[in-house]
């Protein structure tokens, strides 16, 4: 079985890559698993300075794998669990210690532009395409978004683009604050070493204070945001009339 995330350290810079390229790398519980154990690795590993997350293929994530969501909705038990995986990759991202450099590109589309959100610096190439689909689908959003959404494009902004699923592209991402810089798509990748090549050279300790203490202000409030986006996607996932929504998108 090919893995579902593939991992690359060099020169202190690790690289995370979702690797589902014929499903444009959307969410299921195995890349889940094996994305936490990535994570999870890349920061207990004192040789790595910074993580550089990116996706395979067209795309870097496009949301919940869609054609898996029965399994997730079998049971209030088995849609917490699952949730509850989602959730754990943003406390990986937001709350480690290691910075996260996201090179982004293609769709990136409900927890794929949530994980975007999580990364400390996110590089858009110019063919990047994004939006949540979640409340038209009649779940919720995750990620700790409704507390950091708010904070980069303010709160009337945040509720217009979580409510509608508006489409918006690389260029309007850089204007409201979601990407920190937009290249070509060809330059995607030396973009996002060369960054990550200024971080790997830093004191790694003192970078590591200034991601703790500048996210420790939001760490509380991102915290109870997961948890009420947890009841509320819980919810939306074993609603009936979810799963029609579900079973007509994208026709």
């Amino acid at each position: 079985m090919t893995a579902t995330v593939l991992t690359e350290r060099r020169d202190g810079v690790r690289t995370v890559t979702l690797n589902r390229p014929d499903r444009l790398n959307a969410i299921n519980p195995t890349l889940l698993a094996d994305l936490a154990a990535a994570l999870t690795e890349a920061a207990a590993d004192p040789e790595t300075r910074v993580v550089i997350l990116t996706g395979a293929g067209r795309a870097f994530c496009a949301g919940d794998d869609l054609k898996e969501f029965d399994d997730q909705a079998g049971s209030e038990a088995e849609t917490r669990a699952y949730v509850d995986s989602i959730q754990e990759i943003t406390r990986l991202l937001v709350l480690g210690d290691k910075i996260v450099i996201g090179a982004i590109h293609g769709w990136a589309v409900g927890g794929g532009l949530e994980w975007v959100l999580n990364c400390d610096f996110a590089i858009f190439a110019e063919d990047t395409r994004c939006f949540f689909p979640e409340i038209l689908l009649g779940v919720f959003v995750t990620g700790g978004v409704t507390a950091l959404l708010p904070r980069l494009v303010g709160l009337p902004k945040a509720k217009e683009m979580i409510l509608f699923g508006d489409r918006f592209d690389a260029r309007t991402a850089h204007e409201i604050g979601i990407a920190w810089k937009v290249v070509p798509e060809a330059e995607l990748r030396a973009e996002a070493d060369a960054l990550a090549q200024r971080v790997a050279a830093l004191p790694a300790a003192r970078v590591r204070d200034l991601k703790r203490i500048l996210n420790r202000a939001c760490a509380m409030s991102v915290a109870e945001a997961m948890a009420l986006e947890t009841d509320a996607t819980v919810a939306g996932f074993l609603d009936p009339a979810t799963a029609t929504r579900v079973s007509a998108f994208g026709r």
